[in-house]
């Protein structure tokens, strides 16, 4: 199981664990975003500080319906005991956890401030 908290302004914040280019776990919060059909975003100064390798830029159409340019990155992230291979997208903003991290999880979210989040593994 995953857990973390709401926050003061209503985000599902967890605690994401991705490796550097030595392997080393770096740990920061990162926003459950249910809009969001990717793994991760992270700003570009964290994706520069871990030196994730660049895998290529691709289009995107936002929420808004404008397309954007974003440059994807290889990673490893240690999510609920395993280590998983994802694209990271780079972007201004805080990192955000997309849908395709949550498949196969089940979310729980008490939606008060300080209120429990809870991913769980489907069985």
């Amino acid at each position: 199981m995953i857990s973390g908290q709401v926050n003061a302004i209503y985000e599902a914040i967890i605690q994401v664990n991705v490796r550097d280019v030595r392997r080393k776990p770096v740990t920061f919060d990162a926003a459950l975003d249910t809009g969001f059909s990717g793994f991760l975003t992270l700003p570009q100064a964290l994706v520069e500080h871990l030196q994730l390798p660049f895998d290529r830029a691709e289009t995107f159409t936002l929420g808004d319906g404008n397309d954007v340019d974003l440059d994807l990155y290889r990673a490893v992230v240690s999510w609920d005991g395993t280590d998983r291979y994802i694209f990271v997208i780079s972007t201004i903003g805080n990192p955000l956890i997309g849908m395709s991290m949550l498949r196969g999880y089940e979310i729980r979210i008490d939606v008060v401030v300080g209120g429990a989040v809870r991913i769980v593994a489907r069985r």
